[in-house]
């Protein structure tokens, strides 16, 4: 994520960046300094490290010294070198290719296998919606009833999200998604003020999906890339034709200091923002529907007129 940062999340994240590279350059000098102490100390050698005991025994054999008891022992220290050349090394046991045949050279032995090719949720994570609903048999059924099976199939799981939108409304969705993939939003806290979050769409054509992440910002500043999102919403778009329906679950981790509330204000604000509700209300919801758009855009292009004042003034009508 970090080399998609739009102009105006990069001028959000400018005040940590100095402090954050000030931490690893103290952190990295004391690893140097730790590394060079330890490879500046010379190993003793032999002799110094066994001097006491050699002095010992050349006194319990009667000699002057220790150079003395090496001049007695020179002879025998020869001929143990003499042996221990002598030896001959173990034969290595042969390769596989030495054992094969001569007549079969390297260059026209079998290629391997190639790998099998991976499910296509395996590298984006995601599931295709065939393997959590049969798509056959829904496909066939009234959109009451395809509603009602798809939140019945989200009701056991306390942390998860789900809708099933009509694609005229995320078609618009999408489409201004596809110019502004990036975003920040408000979840307003009465006792403590808001708190903002960095939204990220991404797209698997394999899959047929659009993803989108949430990542509270103070988590964003301090990991860069590697932030790890509290809430993904997928939305499904095999039904779009038949159906003319989106489904969407969305997950909500644990022990990531954000409510299921939370995430389903962010959600809300979502569609808002993205144009999901521009006809509601009249003029005036015309009027500030164009007020949210115009705020997307120009974080989006870095202008200096958006505000996070601003964004929470939006955020604080929608109730």
């Amino acid at each position: 994520m970090a080399s998609l940062r739009p102009p105006m999340l990069r001028h959000l994240l400018s005040s940590a960046s100095r402090t954050l590279r000030a931490s690893h350059q103290r952190r990295w000098a004391q690893v140097h300094d730790v590394r060079f102490l330890a490879t500046t100390q010379q190993p003793l050698t032999t002799l110094e490290k066994y001097r006491e005991k050699l002095a010992r025994k050349a006194q319990e054999e009667g000699h002057e010294n220790i150079e003395s008891l090496k001049a007695a022992y020179a002879e025998k220290i020869q001929k143990l070198k003499k042996e221990a050349d002598a030896v001959v090394p173990p034969t290595p046991p042969p390769s596989p290719q030495s054992s094969a045949p001569s007549s079969q050279s390297s260059s026209t032995a079998p290629p391997p296998p190639p790998p099998k090719p991976k499910k296509s949720f395996d590298s984006s994570g995601i599931k295709p919606l065939s393997s959590i609903l049969d798509l056959p048999k829904v496909s066939s059924l009234p959109e009451k009833e395809l509603t009602a099976i798809w939140r019945f199939h989200h009701a056991a799981k306390p942390n998860s999200l789900c809708a099933v939108i009509p694609s005229g409304t995320y078609a618009q969705l999408e489409s201004t998604a596809r110019l502004n993939p990036h975003f920040v939003l408000p979840v307003p806290h009465p006792d403590q003020g808001a708190e903002i979050h960095f939204v990220q769409w991404t797209w698997d054509p394999a899959t047929n999906t659009s993803t989108v992440l949430f990542t509270q910002l103070a988590e964003y500043k301090a990991r860069g890339e590697f932030a790890q999102p509290h809430t993904t919403v997928t939305h499904y778009k095999d039904l779009a034709n038949d159906k003319g329906v989106i489904l969407m679950q969305g997950t909500v981790m644990e022990d990531r200091g954000v409510k299921v509330q939370d995430a389903q204000f962010l959600v809300m604000c979502l569609q808002r923002f993205y144009g999901g509700w521009d006809g509601a209300g009249g003029e005036a919801g015309k009027e500030r529907a164009e007020e949210r758009r115009r705020l997307l855009e120009w974080f989006g292009r870095g202008d200096e007129r958006f505000s996070v004042e601003k964004l929470l003034e939006e955020a604080e009508k929608m109730g």
